[in-house]
């Protein structure tokens, strides 16, 4: 198995090195590319002093999915990685890829404060079993990354692993799960910038990518319809509670409501568009297929 690593960075330098130190003493031989921009923190010159980076690709766009997608479209290997940049990996990492992949066309595993820790998260939609898995701390077989895949969805400016795991599923792939996969940061390092871009807690855009790539998928059933509901009232349930609380203002709760009631219909009307414009069973529209210029600068040490 030749191995690649893609490691998207926005504005981490400091944290990008300690993850490339863990990849350069703990997997050695595979491909590194890292996808850096539009950082303003020196990210540029610290990657091409390195020896051990083999492919730096700039980028202009700040969406995450643009990132991954070219980072996907420079590598080499027959299975690719996905890291965040603050994100150091474990003894035995490359092992657990190389096994779980054996296995699966998907292999996750444990990331820091985020995701569950004791394996993946399932749930059943519309009669298809979906593992999700966290973007910044999977691999795949690269042929199920470019052909079934076709990428990531660029629409998204958050939620693309989980839109991901939708089609994945829907192809009949599965995801495996491997606890020596294993990731880790530095206690204080989890309050810095993350390597999502600034839409990734924005609630219109929570609700916008959670409306689009449930149509997407599964079309307009009464099923996406009560997932989507059955969030946007919890979440107005705890704006709520704050309020009664003293921690929130009235003005702020109907602000809230105007902003997730805006994303989900922006977000299914969007969501009916790409169904149609993509009727395969990779239903990405906007995937690394689209020709466009993802990078503005590329430094290959292959060449």
């Amino acid at each position: 198995m030749d191995l690649s690593v893609v490691v998207p960075t926005l504005n981490g330098r400091d944290r990008l090195a300690a993850s490339l130190d863990s990849l350069a003493a703990r997997a050695p031989a595979a491909e590194v590319v890292v996808v850096n921009g539009p950082s303003a923190d020196g990210t540029t010159g610290m990657v091409r002093e390195r020896t051990d980076v083999d492919v730096l690709v700039e980028v202009a766009d700040r969406c995450i999915n643009v990132a991954r997608n070219a980072g996907v479209a420079a590598a080499s290997g027959d299975a690719i990685a996905l890291l965040g940049f603050d994100l150091r990996i474990a003894e035995g990492w490359v092992d657990a890829v190389r096994d779980g992949l054996a296995a699966a066309s998907a292999v996750t595993g444990p990331v820091p404060r985020g995701d569950d820790d004791d394996g993946l998260e399932r749930r059943r939609i519309a009669g298809r079993d979906v593992s999700y898995f966290n973007g910044d701390n999977v691999a795949f077989r690269a042929a199920t990354l470019r052909d079934t895949l076709d990428g990531f969805d660029e629409y998204l400016r958050t939620g693309g692993a989980r839109d991901a795991a939708h089609r994945l599923a829907g192809a009949g792939y599965d995801v495996a799960w491997r606890d020596a996969m294993a990731t880790d940061r530095e206690a204080d390092e989890g309050d810095g910038p993350g390597p999502h871009g600034p839409d990734e807690q924005h609630r219109n855009w929570k609700y916008r990518s959670l409306s689009y790539r449930l149509t997407k998928n599964y079309g307009p059933r009464p099923t996406v319809a009560r997932r989507t509901l059955a969030h946007a009232s919890g979440d107005a349930a705890d704006a709520a509670r704050a309020v009664l609380r003293g921690e929130g203002s009235p003005s702020a709760w109907f602000g809230h409501g105007r902003e997730v009631i805006g994303g989900i219909l922006r977000g299914s009307a969007d969501g009916l568009v790409a169904r149609a414009r993509d009727r395969s069973d990779t239903r990405n529209p906007y995937g690394l297929a689209v020709e466009k210029e993802r990078a503005v600068a590329t430094y290959d040490r292959r060449e």
